[in-house]
């Protein structure tokens, strides 16, 4: 493999010990989806769009 499908493979595996882990602690993980949208993703599966990502702690 050359390094860009080394590193892909990487960040994929990140997200999803990201997601165990909020899991085990009761948290969400926050990204960025492919349209822009900056979300926010429980482990139940609920995903709620951050609508102002530049407020620090939008409740």
């Amino acid at each position: 493999m050359n390094r860009v499908q080394d590193l892909s493979i990487l960040i994929k595996l990140t997200g999803e010990r990201a997601k165990l882990d909020a899991k085990a602690n009761g948290t969400y993980i926050v990204y960025k989806t492919d349209k822009g949208e900056i979300v926010r993703e429980y482990a139940n599966g609920e995903i709620i769009s951050i609508k102002d990502p530049d407020i620090p702690h939008e409740w």
